[in-house]
């Protein structure tokens, strides 16, 4: 395990609108508002051929390689995730939602692109006091956190 500390700064009501992107919608806000380190609850809707990254195809295997999934049509997301720097000091999102439909689930990371469904509600609680970022790492291929 490793840590650090922050703090809590400014926390941010923010309604995404249909049609947007999550993981650009955020950063771009994360970087017109100086926010360099953040966490976020979202809930709200999903739209149809959304992409989640649901996992490596073998969960020990290198080099690791994700699995994509699409959804269907529209689905009801619950989600949680951090913002942190990445070496050019560029706030970058890291976020999974769960996705819903009927008696149906999918959980995956927004990276590939997840479409806002209408509305999409999102609180972000900024962190200060914190040098904490995402670094390459080598053996995983992922931009890892380093408190």
């Amino acid at each position: 395990m490793q840590y650090s500390e922050a703090r809590q700064g400014r926390t941010f009501v923010i309604r995404l609108e249909d049609g947007d992107i999550v993981h650009e919608s955020l950063e771009r806000f994360a970087r017109e508002h100086g926010i360099t380190a953040a966490a976020l609850i979202v809930l709200g809707g999903a739209d149809k051929h959304s992409l989640l990254v649901v996992g490596p195809q073998e969960g020990r295997a290198h080099p690791v390689v994700p699995m994509e999934h699409e959804l269907y049509d529209t689905h009801e997301v619950t989600g949680t995730g951090t913002i942190f720097p990445d070496p050019e000091g560029k706030p970058v999102l890291h976020m999974h939602m769960a996705c819903g439909r009927e008696e149906n689930t999918v959980t995956g990371c927004v990276r590939n692109g997840v479409k806002v469904w209408h509305v999409m509600e999102v609180v972000l609680f900024e962190l200060t006091g914190t040098t904490a970022s995402r670094r390459p790492d080598q053996e995983t291929g992922f931009q890892l956190l380093v408190p």
